[in-house]
């Protein structure tokens, strides 16, 4: 560990877990400090972990690699076994690990979410790129609708709308204009090649391998931009940097292990809460750069249907639940209080509301209680945290 390790890098990953190295070529091309990097790699009990191991060590990077039972034993020998099922089993969603991790060690400033799919822009200082977002200070220009929603691809010409998007509020008409941006707590990178889809909108695409067949190039995303105050975006966890303070508003829910079956949307509902939050703190969340490039793995359309069906028409819905929310702030206290107790409040009414006209209704009860508990697990997080596990590089 060094004295300028300031940011954690969370890659979930069972497969491409050499796309680091990639990302590793990126930093030392564009001088990027390597040594600000400690990269955390959540994996599963039949992975190899060795060889994630000696893969961090051959590119001089400092991490460490969580499969099951070693995200079993962190929460065991920190007394926080009754927080386990906080993060689900075999699920994208197991990026909240990360920011429990993150959490845990106050070194880290800065926390970057990367998908084992994804690859820096050649061209492009990706790290840098989002720690320059985070600290960008002037105008932006600034997106919104009169759906009080935002496609992340609104400048592209193929009228695709991303994962996540709601059916009911496309069609929409963009408005843009610029804004004064000064104080950004996430930086959403967008993606070429793949398209971030839902199953149904990649079938009307005419693609049955889960890819889509219309592609996104860098001129999909000429400018960078943010939402509007009080409207809503997806937000993708591909390729994605944050400030510490926001990790309480952040939560990844618990997808795909529910008696619900609900999967496909930790990161879009993550999206959300903090969008709100943001807009109800006067922060921001960039987005644009850096791109990444997305290469999707070919699979059934039809199971990522299966997968996403459970929850399309909470996904209508959740946004305006988060809306309706507007709690009163404490005036005191840091940021990350200040985003702690947004999110109770996003967390008692999704604990407390009566959503059974929904196919599924009873699931945002159980998110509104696991929010909840995530709360109050980021607080034992504190109490109980120690020295950095640090797998350091060899000379």
């Amino acid at each position: 560990m060094t004295a300028s390790q300031d940011i954690c890098v969370v890659v979930p990953t069972i497969r491409e877990y050499d796309c680091v190295r990639a990302y590793a070529d990126n930093a030392r091309a564009h001088g990027f400090d390597l040594d600000r990097l400690f990269v955390v790699l959540v994996t599963e009990d039949f992975c190899d972990t060795d060889a994630m191991e000696a893969m961090l060590d051959e590119e001089g990077l400092s991490g460490t690699v969580f499969d099951e039972s070693d995200r079993d034993d962190w929460f065991e020998t920190r007394g926080l076994s009754n927080y386990r099922d906080l993060v689900p089993a075999a699920s994208h969603a197991q990026t909240s690990f990360g920011l429990l991790y993150l959490w845990a060690h106050d070194r880290f400033d800065y926390g970057v979410f990367i998908d084992d799919d994804t690859l820096p822009h050649a061209d492009t200082d990706f790290f840098g790129t989002h720690l320059a977002n985070l600290g960008y200070d002037g105008e932006l220009e600034v997106a919104d609708s009169d759906e009080s929603w935002v496609n992340v691809l609104y400048q592209s010409d193929h009228d695709l709308y991303p994962r996540g998007y709601p059916y009911a509020a496309m069609g929409e008409t963009v408005e843009t204009g610029t804004a004064e941006v000064t104080d950004v707590v996430a930086s959403q990178g967008l993606w070429t090649n793949v398209p971030d889809l839902d199953a149904v909108r990649i079938l009307m695409d005419g693609d049955l391998e889960g890819q889509a067949q219309t592609r996104t190039t860098s001129a999909d995303f000429e400018r960078d931009f943010v939402a509007a105050e009080g409207a809503y975006l997806t937000v993708c966890s591909m390729n994605l940097a944050f400030r510490r303070e926001i990790v309480p508003a952040f939560y990844q829910l618990p997808m795909d292990d529910n008696r619900w079956d609900v999967g496909r949307f930790d990161d879009i509902w993550s999206g959300l809460f903090l969008k709100r939050a943001c807009d109800l703190l006067g922060k921001q969340v960039y987005n644009g750069g850096p791109l990444c490039e997305h290469n999707k793995a070919p699979r059934s359309t039809f199971d990522d249907l299966a997968n996403e069906v459970a929850g399309l028409e909470l996904n209508e819905h959740v946004w305006e639940v988060v809306d309706d929310v507007d709690p009163e702030l404490p005036r005191d206290g840091d940021d990350a209080e200040r985003f702690a107790a947004a999110f109770s409040a996003m967390a008692d009414a999704f604990e407390t509301g009566d959503f059974s006209a929904w196919n599924n209704g009873a699931f945002l009860n159980y998110c509104g209680r696991q929010m909840n508990a995530w709360l109050d697990c980021l607080s034992q997080v504190e109490e109980t945290a120690t020295p950095a596990e640090v797998v350091v590089a060899d000379d």
